[in-house]
């Protein structure tokens, strides 16, 4: 016998988010199916082959295998914003690099259309929540070794806050960095955050677990704190026009977008055209 059915319009009624996720990120995704889980909100998730330490090196080498991770996003419905998981990746490939390669992942016909979903970074997504946030001085924390610290720190001041404090657990591999304790990762936050003049700080790496002590941070600290995640999350939403403030998770999922925000992707809040 067969069955009729009805349609409706899917999961994604108010917006549709797709995050690149790297082949060895053990956390974000973790921490995302908490930060958005909202009605009407999709997000789906691809994979991008990336190395087992954190070199510049191996970050550099995803880009080439970013339009294939896009490719294999859903094709059925149109997206409002596609997100780059990884905030070391943006400063070496650099954030227009990756736009770009995302765009090359869809028909020429869309790639310079309003068509074309908004693209973003933890990099990208960090710069635009020290806007919203007023911060001129970070405190930075990192989990990475000397010069991939290094090459983050030069992206996050071109236009964006002076580094006044930093702190690094000097980890190059991925599986490590997954299982750095939060409890250590709240130690870290409050030691720089303390030794510093600075205004918020910073926890960068997708793989770093935040989400349970960023409240707790904040509190203890008088000051926010910033994740990759939690600002990826953030970025995404806001660019999507989901304006839902999220408590329990820092002072910035309970912003807006500041009216300065850069978009790095073309398109527009209300992106029409699938990856292809």
């Amino acid at each position: 016998m067969k069955l009729s059915y009805e349609s409706d319009a899917g999961v994604a009624t108010r917006a549709r988010l797709g995050v690149i996720v790297l082949q060895v990120d053990e956390t974000l995704e973790y921490e995302f199916q908490t930060l958005l889980k909202l009605p009407g909100v999709a997000l789906h998730h691809t994979r991008v082959p990336s190395g087992l330490d954190v070199t510049e090196e191996t970050l550099a080498a995803m880009e080439a295998h970013i339009p294939m991770a896009v490719s294999l996003l859903p094709t059925g419905g149109s997206f409002d914003t596609i997100g780059y998981a990884c905030t070391s990746g943006a400063s070496v490939i650099g954030a227009e690099n990756v736009a770009k390669a995302v765009r090359s992942a869809y028909p020429a016909e869309v790639q310079n259309s309003s068509a074309m979903p908004t693209v973003t970074d933890p990099l990208t997504a960090v710069r635009a929540a020290c806007r919203a946030l007023g911060v001129q001085q970070l405190g930075f924390v990192t989990p990475y070794v000397a010069e991939v610290s290094e090459k983050l720190r030069s992206a996050l001041e071109e236009d964006g806050p002076t580094i006044t404090g930093f702190g690094s657990f000097e980890e190059s591999e991925e599986c490590k960095v997954a299982r750095i304790a939060p409890e250590s990762v709240y130690e870290a936050i409050l030691k720089v955050g303390q030794s510093s003049p600075c205004d918020a700080v910073f926890v960068s790496c997708t793989n770093v677990r935040t989400l349970d002590i960023l409240e707790r941070a904040e509190a203890s600290l008088g000051k926010p704190v910033i994740s990759s995640n939690q600002a990826l999350a953030w970025h995404m939403l806001r660019l999507s026009g989901i304006d839902d403030a999220l408590p329990g998770y820092g002072q910035l999922l309970r912003l807006p977008l500041s009216p300065s925000t850069e978009t790095v992707g073309a398109g527009t809040a209300a992106a029409q055209g699938g990856a292809r």
